[in-house]
């Protein structure tokens, strides 16, 4: 009896070793957590730059998206839905990021801009209707400060594409050219580790959190893949673990995505198909 108990012990607990392997393996046959909204934008037409970078106002449901080009709007502005509302030109030359920024008193939206004109390689800030706010940086390549060099040891960098925060305290940044996530404190800037395994066909290009900050969705551009991490809780960063992907087309190359917290849909600005896509969970 006791040696039939066991057994039976043994049989469960190897079944739930298999079910959390299963689900957490890169490799298995697990159902896609997103799907292409193909309604998304109503009028493709608007794009007719590169499409370089993508911001979502889940406050407002708007969505910003940056686009490169001669004689185009290098911001256009949709709904959630996908109608398209109104674009700006001014004093924006060659975005390359985008951010929206809300606060109990105020919108903004933020555009990392590394044209080589009047205007260009600055920070700027601009209201949600195209206003110039404030210009960090000088068109000169001036410094304003450093953190980090330029390595493959802790905490210095090759290309840091991307970088977003969450509820911890925990700065991530997507290391790009070093194939890796590297992790810090946000205040003391001390370093909490780094991811490398996921990246061995492609670095990150982008990286953003679901709404529910379980999950981070990365952008690998030359392998044409989002890749959906696993998030660990407050502690030790361990290792990287990629729950699921979501493989684009042929040359798509997907450049930064945001995420909608509050659908939870991940917008993705591709600079080869010159288009933003919109991918809703499944669930």
């Amino acid at each position: 009896m006791a040696g039939a108990l066991l057994a039976l012990l043994a049989l469960l607990w190897r079944s739930q070793v298999l079910i959390a392997f299963d689900y957490f393996s890169p490799w298995k046959g697990q159902q896609q957590m997103y799907k292409l909204d193909i309604g998304w934008p109503k009028i493709p037409e608007y794009f007719t730059g590169q499409t370089f970078c993508v911001a979502v106002d889940s406050l407002h449901g708007l969505v910003y998206v940056g686009q490169r080009g001669d004689n185009v709007p290098k911001v256009l502005v949709f709904s959630e839905e996908g109608y398209f509302l109104y674009s700006w030109n001014n004093t924006v030359e060659m975005p390359h990021g985008i951010f929206v920024l809300n606060t109990a008193t105020d919108s903004s939206v933020w555009i990392t801009d590394v044209g080589t004109g009047k205007y260009g390689h600055t920070v700027k800030k601009y209201s949600p209707s195209g206003k110039l706010m404030q210009i960090l940086g000088t068109p000169d390549y001036k410094e304003i400060w450093l953190t980090g060099t330029n390595g493959t040891g802790i905490g210095q960098f090759k290309i840091p594409h991307s970088v977003t925060v969450d509820p911890f305290g925990r700065v991530w940044v997507a290391d790009r050219d070093n194939k890796r996530i590297q992790v810090f404190d946000k205040v003391t800037g001390e370093w909490l580790g780094s991811w490398s395994s996921c990246f061995s066909e492609d670095g990150p290009y982008s990286v953003r959190f679901t709404g529910n900050y379980k999950y981070l969705i990365v952008a690998q551009l030359n392998i044409n893949r989002l890749a959906v991490l696993a998030a660990p809780p407050v502690g030790s960063i361990g290792d990287c673990v990629m729950v699921n992907t979501v493989q684009l087309a042929d040359e798509t190359k997907p450049h930064l995505v945001d995420v909608d917290t509050k659908s939870g849909a991940v917008y993705v600005a591709e600079i080869g198909a010159q288009q933003v896509q919109k991918y809703v969970p499944l669930s």
